[in-house]
């Protein structure tokens, strides 16, 4: 398929072309995916939520706004979507990356890089869901607060405040004495 406008594709997905959405899904599931991991900090839940947020823009495109973008929409519906998930199952989730690597066969500084990489990953994991979504679409989406207060359909006051207490949170967390 050329490069159409996201626009065209959603209006060829509306008349039944697979092929246009599976172009749409081509260009926004590494976007998508991100938004999911980057909240739920599971690979194989993040995989599953992110097919299920282009099911639910397929079964939904006929209702989508032609007017407006469609890569911020589809973020926003993953973004809720994860939430969703983690208000059902009420679950603190785990990090268990890349656990199996001996760390003392690693060169210093890797084996540095991938220690501060795990503390970040704690202190994420940890944020309460809401300022895991927020810290997600500012600093790995890099949204402006304007755009992140249309995301979550929120008070842009209210964006700035969890962004604030997300970070304290973290500097707490990463600054912290080891235990």
């Amino acid at each position: 398929m050329n490069a159409s406008s996201d626009r065209d594709l959603i209006v060829l997905a509306r008349r039944g072309d697979a092929g246009a959405f599976g172009e749409l899904v081509t260009r926004y599931q590494v976007n998508v995916f991100n938004v999911c991991y980057r909240i739920l900090h599971e690979r194989g839940e993040a995989e599953d939520l992110a097919q299920e947020v282009f099911i639910r823009a397929y079964n939904r495109i006929h209702t989508f706004d032609i007017e407006r973008e469609f890569g911020p929409w589809i973020r926003r519906v993953a973004a809720n979507l994860c939430l969703n998930h983690l208000e059902s199952q009420k679950v603190t989730t785990e990090i268990n990356d890349e656990q199996d690597a001996d760390p003392a066969q690693l060169p210093e500084a890797v084996q540095e890089v991938r220690e501060r990489s795990e503390q970040i990953h704690q202190a994420m994991s940890s944020l309460p869901a809401h300022y895991r979504v927020i810290i997600e679409l500012r600093h790995y989406q890099e949204l402006t607060y304007d755009e992140i207060a249309v995301e979550l359909n929120i008070p842009l006051s209210d964006v700035k405040s969890h962004l604030f207490r997300a970070r304290k949170i973290l500097a707490e967390k990463l600054h912290a004495p080891d235990r």
